[in-house]
C-alpha cells in the first residue's frame, strides 16, 4: 500500500462546510502527528540511528507476508526513490544492522534481512515508541470520535 499524496485534481473538490470544530480536529491532529515524530526522532538519535535508518529497520522488520523484504519494497514503504534506498542500504549494511544478500531466483534483486544488533535496537526502540503511542492514544481516539461526529451530522 503506498500513501503517496495524489495530486488535487484526482481528488474529490473539499467541501466548503468546514465548521471552526473541523480545523481545531485537523489542527490537534497534525500537532499530535508532529509531536510524535519529534519523539520518534529524539529517540532514534539516543539509540544512535539517523531517524531514517530506524524506519528502515521498522519497515523490514514489519514487512507484511513471507517474503524477504527487497530494495524496491523499502524504498516504496519509505516514500523514497530507489537510489536514496540502496544508500540507506549500504549504511546500514556498514554499520553492522543489515545482511544483503543475492536473491537466488532473480539476481538483480537484492534481499534484506536484520542482524542481531539491529534486531536489539529495534526492540528498544519500539518499545518506547509503543508506550507513547499508548500515552498519546486516548488524545487520537478522542479526536476520531470527534471526526466522526461530524461525518454522522451530515458534513463530510
Amino acid at each position: 500500500m503506498s500513501i503517496t499524496p495524489k495530486k488535487q485534481s484526482q481528488r474529490s473538490a473539499p467541501s466548503p462546510e468546514l465548521a471552526p470544530h473541523d480545523y481545531e480536529v485537523l489542527a490537534e491532529f497534525r500537532y499530535l502527528l508532529m509531536r510524535f515524530s519529534a519523539f520518534s526522532e529524539q529517540a532514534a538519535h539516543e539509540a544512535g540511528l539517523a531517524p531514517r535508518q530506524h524506519q528502515a529497520l521498522l519497515a523490514i522488520k514489519g514487512h507484511p507476508g513471507r517474503r524477504e523484504m527487497t530494495v524496491g519494497d523499502l524504498a516504496e514503504r519509505l516514500g523514497i526513490r530507489h537510489h536514496s534506498a540502496v544508500g540507506l542500504v549500504d549504511r546500514l549494511v556498514s554499520r553492522g544492522y543489515l545482511v544483503r544478500r543475492e536473491d537466488t531466483c532473480d539476481r538483480r534483486r537484492a534481499l534484506l534481512s536484520l542482524t542481531a544488533s539491529a534486531e536489539q535496537a529495534l526492540a528498544g526502540l519500539s518499545a518506547a515508541h509503543r508506550q507513547e503511542l499508548c500515552r498519546v492514544a486516548p488524545l487520537l481516539k478522542s479526536l476520531l470520535s470527534r471526526l466522526g461526529s461530524a461525518e454522522i451530522r451530515g458534513r463530510p
